[in-house]
């Protein structure tokens, strides 16, 4: 399953950068974040794997997350594995004006065993997720100071 997110945000492209790559700001902007651990790897570069955890009602998920490719402030890639789900991310720094961005995010899921069946049926659900990080992200970018 692929598909691609995008939202325009009221900030210039450097700060839109710095405050999305920066790890201690996910828990206030992705629902159910509850830490990252970093497993190996410099932090921040190619090649560097974290565990998130995320909780979500009585859920608890973790996921391992690789940086694949970085290109700031242009655009930054991961993977995520959690098992059953696999995902990369392009995530995409468009400079529109001197204070406004366009944050593009490129997604594929693959999936394994019972979620190759079940998740044809939940792709809505992975796509709203996206924008309402997407969202949360801009909500807590035009409230920072620059």
């Amino acid at each position: 399953m692929k598909f691609s997110e995008s939202i325009e945000i009221d900030r210039p492209v450097e700060t839109v950068v710095r405050l999305f790559t920066n790890p201690d700001h996910l828990g206030q902007w992705m629902d159910g974040f509850q830490n990252i651990e970093h497993l190996s790897g410099t932090p921040g570069t190619q090649g560097a794997k974290s565990r998130l955890t995320f909780q979500t009602g009585k859920r608890k998920m973790e996921m391992t997350e690789t940086i694949t490719a970085i290109d700031l402030p242009k655009e930054m890639s991961f993977t995520y594995d959690a098992g059953t789900v696999f995902n990369t991310v392009r995530n995409r720094f468009e400079k529109l004006k001197e204070n406004r961005t366009r944050l593009v995010v490129d997604t594929e899921y693959r999936f394994k065993g019972i979620m190759k069946f079940i998740a044809p049926l939940m792709s809505g659900v992975f796509k709203k997720q996206t924008r309402k990080y997407l969202g949360d992200f801009k909500e807590f970018a035009e409230n920072q100071a620059s």
